[in-house]
Order: C-alpha cells, then sequence, then structure tokens
C-alpha cells in the first residue's frame, strides 16, 4: 500500500472509531440512571454510619446536567473500548508477520480475562476501603461528610479501570519476553527493582493516591508479574533451537 493508501485506511478506522463512541455514548446517556444508581448506593452504604452526616449536595444549577454529560461519556467510552481496539488491530495487524500477529490473537482471550481479574478484585476490596477512609472522620468530631453527587462514583469508575488495565502488566511481560525483548534471567536478577517499579505504577494509577489502594493493586501484580516470570522461563526452555528458521518456513507457507 501507498502512503495514500495508509493515511485513507487510517481515517476509515479513525471515523469507525468516533462512530462506535457515539454509539456508546447514545446507549451510556440511556443507562447513566441505573448504573449512577447501583454504584452510589454500594458507595453510600458503606460510607454512612453512627454519628455520620452524610449528604450530597449540587453547588449550582448546571451541575446535574454535566454529570450526567460527563458520566455517560465515560461509560460511552468504556463500551466502546473494545471496538475501538478491534479497529486499531484491524490497521496494524497488515503490517505484521504471521509469527508476529499470532501470539497477541492467542493472549487476547488471556488481557479480557486479567481485565476482568482486576475490575471484580477491586469491587470486591472497595467496600472496606470506604469504611476504611470513612472511619477517620471520628477523629473530627462535629464534622460532616458533604459530596458533590458523582464524585465517589467516578472515584469508583476509574479504580475499576484502574485494576482492569493495571492487570495487564503480567501480558505486558510475558509478550515481550516471547518475543525476546525481556530475558527471564534478567527479570529474575532485578526482581527487586521490577518489585519496587510495580509499587510506584501502582500509586500513580490509583487516583486515590492513598497506600490502601497502592497495596490493594501492587501485592496482586506482583504476584502475577512473577507468575509470567516463570511463564516466560519455561515457554523458553521448550523452544526449539530453529524457531526462526520454523518462523520463516510458516511466514512463507502463510503468504499468498
Amino acid at each position: 500500500m501507498s502512503l495514500g493508501d495508509h493515511l485513507e485506511e487510517l481515517r476509515t478506522r479513525i471515523i469507525r472509531s468516533l462512530l462506535w463512541l457515539t454509539v456508546g455514548w447514545v446507549i451510556g446517556w440511556q443507562i447513566q440512571p441505573w448504573l449512577y444508581d447501583q454504584l452510589n448506593a454500594m458507595i453510600v452504604a458503606n460510607v454512612k454510619g453512627p454519628g455520620i452526616d452524610y449528604k450530597e449536595v449540587f453547588r449550582n444549577a448546571t451541575e446535574p446536567f454535566m454529570l450526567k454529560f460527563r458520566l455517560s461519556f465515560l461509560i460511552g467510552l468504556i463500551l466502546a473500548f473494545p471496538f475501538i481496539v478491534l479497529q486499531l488491530w484491524g490497521f496494524v495487524e497488515p503490517g505484521l508477520r504471521p509469527h508476529e500477529s499470532r501470539p497477541v490473537k492467542r493472549l487476547a482471550p488471556v488481557s479480557v480475562l486479567l481485565f476482568a481479574m482486576g475490575v471484580f478484585f477491586c469491587w470486591f476490596i472497595l467496600p472496606s476501603a470506604f469504611k476504611w477512609f470513612v472511619s477517620y472522620l471520628a477523629e473530627f468530631p462535629g464534622t460532616a461528610l458533604y459530596q458533590e453527587p458523582g464524585t465517589l462514583v467516578f472515584f469508583v469508575l476509574k479504580m475499576l479501570l484502574a485494576f482492569g488495565f493495571g492487570f495487564q502488566l503480567p501480558l505486558v511481560v510475558f509478550l515481550l519476553g516471547k518475543v525476546g525483548l525481556l530475558e527471564p534471567g534478567l527479570l529474575i536478577r532485578y526482581w527487586r527493582q521490577a518489585a519496587v517499579a510495580i509499587f510506584t505504577l501502582s500509586a500513580i494509577v490509583t487516583p486515590s493516591n492513598d497506600a490502601f489502594s497502592m497495596l490493594m493493586m501492587a501485592i496482586p501484580l506482583t504476584i502475577l508479574f512473577a507468575i509470567s516470570v516463570w511463564a516466560v522461563r519455561l515457554t523458553s526452555r521448550r523452544k526449539p533451537a530453529d524457531g526462526g528458521e520454523e518462523s520463516e518456513a510458516e511466514d512463507a507457507a502463510d503468504q499468498p
């Protein structure tokens, strides 16, 4: 393909992505009240307690509309994201050789599973996290907790996404190891530095910037990182000596 054909293909993919985003936004506008009620009910159940004055208040008349606008867009982006990734993959795949694209296709279901694991794990620990935060109100007698509606709902969504994407780290490490960019021996030798990097990344990614959330992400990620290093090491031992020749033969066989 010429440069003009590549740009035309890119334009088509971008337009399709925007259309998917628009469809997702429309759906998000419709389901936003239900989703808000579900998330806010979980929040209120774990924030309210004896002696806690908790209310949600709007500060001006435009905020209800802006809350619905921003929340529905975020929901639409989440719904459209898989289809946007497919458009990106459709643009990139023709430039890859079969032995380069094959691992990505095989590991795509694993990526979805890891994302779901991260989301469910975050949802499991969020009630305990809210109760831990609110427990410090007792140290400030006479105070009340007045939140802008949607503040904690956005916090929950950001935490769910942060854990979902954070749990992709082992898959990234495994892919880099499979293509030879990371050696298992190197990862094992510098595991302390890798652990520090994981804890630092967790502190940056978690939107609350507190130690509790950081530890809840960093500890399982460190375990998954160790598992991915072990998997890379195991598969590297099984790799045949003439793997490069086999890959070239497969590429030649896949050519039309």
